[in-house]
């Protein structure tokens, strides 16, 4: 054994093999279970590469990156080759086959969309492999006897065997010997059947693979642990994740918290007696704005965190704008200021049918937290129903950390105090110790809401102080801050006229007489600067 094959003999990523395998090949799809759940089979394997690097023994940790969400885990069937294979025949092939043991494929779907099948970012993270922990002899099993079972915190997640597969193991090492040559110590993942989900930190998962009544691999052990470090956009994409990538990397929409699809719309009818089509843009709501729209510069935040909630309002009402503000809510922090652009959140009445389908798993409102941006407000729907929490300290920690400037709801706060701690903003109805799903079901976010009797949009502008909470239409924004503020410097001239012993008669509004005189002060003041 010379140097370096000792140095991977003693490394703990190959304790299983001995020895650092040349390739790792992983197939998409194989499994009928599988198929069935993403309502698509394929036709012939398809395959890609994992790098050695990402291999891990039973017992190890595995980091989801910061800032992502989706690392599901797939429990599988792993081949190790004993014998080279090139060009050998399905009936052959297993032969060139030495063991089988248990392999997890995690993947990191948040980066899936960016690989484009690929599966290079997504897949190939330091221990996205963990493998073992012990190695079953192939010459002395049927391979279609082979099953393959996965738990997460105990709990049996996926049970199925070779059986069960669209592809038979021997062909897949057949048809993967017609490309390149097969060789000893090469790793081949044949896939997972249907119940693969995500896995957050904390999470357990254990993967067998084993002959019933007969010699097993023992159970591969991983725990999720949560990254620190994230991904530098100067250097490449950014994780993203999407309704898509939520309900392939949970199994499905329901075990993602995600509602149903609305149905495809129908064609339209003709209008009656006539075989015209109706126009189907004629009635076309204006669109909200997108959730994150950038419309506050650094430059314009501060001129909204330098006037008052009240000259805002006053703004908003001489241009016809009287429903604007969420009315019920009071700070956390009075001495705060809030400034920032809505994200939405919206919760429906407790049903419990529909707490049971929309309530739990990867639901709106964690999606909500999850997605905030810096500079963010997350906007609450909960129809000013103060019987229930709508957030806990976890929730607003979670928030804080991804730099949202606050939280409006019009329901309740759960661990109050606790929230208050964190020190972010939190305009609220009150506390109320209930969990969720007393009173509400998260059901959608980043869509138009009502909070505190006012329509609030996706990147409508934001603004609270110890007065309550404002909302702002982003084509207004510039134009009301600064009348607001042009108002506040005619106010603060005014206040000091009334403290001088001037009656406000005449001068609070300013008649012709004073408005003349404050526009000569002012511009004194200009010309002294």
């Amino acid at each position: 054994m010379d140097e370096s094959t000792a140095d991977a003999a003693s490394d703990p990523r190959f304790r299983t093999l001995h020895a650092r395998p040349g390739k790792i090949v992983a197939i998409h799809l194989s499994y009928a279970s599988r198929a069935d759940q993403r309502g698509r089979r394929p036709q012939h394997p398809s395959y890609f590469f994992k790098p050695s690097s990402s291999l891990a023994p039973s017992g190890a940790t595995i980091e989801r990156p910061a800032g992502t969400e989706l690392l599901a885990f797939e429990g599988e069937i792993a081949l190790v080759i004993g014998v080279a294979a090139r060009r050998v025949s399905a009936d052959s092939a297993w032969s060139h086959v030495a063991a089988v043991t248990a392999a997890n494929d995690f993947g990191l779907y948040d980066l899936r969309a960016n690989d484009k099948g690929s599966n290079v970012r997504s897949k190939g993270g330091d221990g996205y492999t963990p493998l073992g922990p012990a190695l079953i002899d192939a010459a002395a099993i049927d391979p279609t006897s082979l099953r393959v079972r996965t738990w997460l915190n105990g709990a049996l997640v996926q049970d199925d065997t070779a059986a069960g597969m669209i592809f038979p193991l021997a062909q897949i090492v057949a048809d993967l010997s017609q490309h390149f040559t097969l060789e000893p110590g090469d790793v081949i993942l044949t896939g997972t059947p249907a119940g693969s989900s995500v896995a957050v930190p904390g999470d357990v998962v254990e993967v067998e693979v084993d002959v019933p009544g007969g010699p097993t691999s023992g159970r591969l052990t991983t725990t999720v642990v949560q990254g620190e470090v994230g991904f530098d956009p100067a250097l490449g994409s950014l994780p993203a994740a999407d309704d898509l990538q939520r309900t392939e990397a949970w199994g499905s929409r329901e075990a993602a918290g995600l509602p149903p699809e609305a149905p495809t719309p129908e064609e339209p009818a003709p209008l009656p007696g006539t075989g015209v089509l109706p126009d189907a843009g004629a009635s076309a709501p204006n669109p909200p704005a997108s959730a994150g729209t950038p419309v506050l510069s650094e430059e314009l935040r501060a001129k909204l965190a330098a006037v008052p909630v009240a000259g805002l309002s006053a703004q908003l009402r001489k241009r016809g704008l009287n429903n604007v503000t969420i009315d019920g809510v009071r700070p956390l922090h009075p001495e705060a200021k809030l400034v920032g652009t809505a994200r939405t959140l919206r919760f429906v009445p407790n049903r419990e049918d529909l707490f049971s389908s929309h309530g739990g798993g990867y639901n709106a409102q964690k999606r909500a937290f999850d997605a905030v941006g810096e500079g963010e407000v997350i906007v609450i729907e909960a129809r000013g129903e103060a019987g229930s929490g709508t957030l806990g300290d976890i929730l607003a920690i979670r928030a804080h950390a991804r730099g949202a400037a606050g939280i409006v709801t019009d329901g309740g706060v759960r661990d109050a105090d606790a929230v208050t701690a964190v020190g972010i903003p939190v305009y609220t109805t009150g506390a109320h110790p209930a969990v969720l799903g007393r009173k509400h079901v998260p059901w959608d976010h980043d869509v138009t809401i009502g909070c505190g009797g006012t329509t609030v949009q996706p990147g409508d502008v934001i603004v609270g102080d110890a007065d309550g909470v404002i909302v702002i239409p982003p084509a207004l924004v510039e134009e009301v801050v600064d009348a607001a503020l042009a108002q506040e410097d005619e106010d603060a001239w005014i206040a000091q006229r009334v403290a001088e012993g001037h009656p406000v008669d005449g001068l609070f509004p300013m008649n012709a007489e004073w408005r003349a005189r404050y526009a000569a002060d002012a511009a004194e003041q200009g010309d002294a600067r």
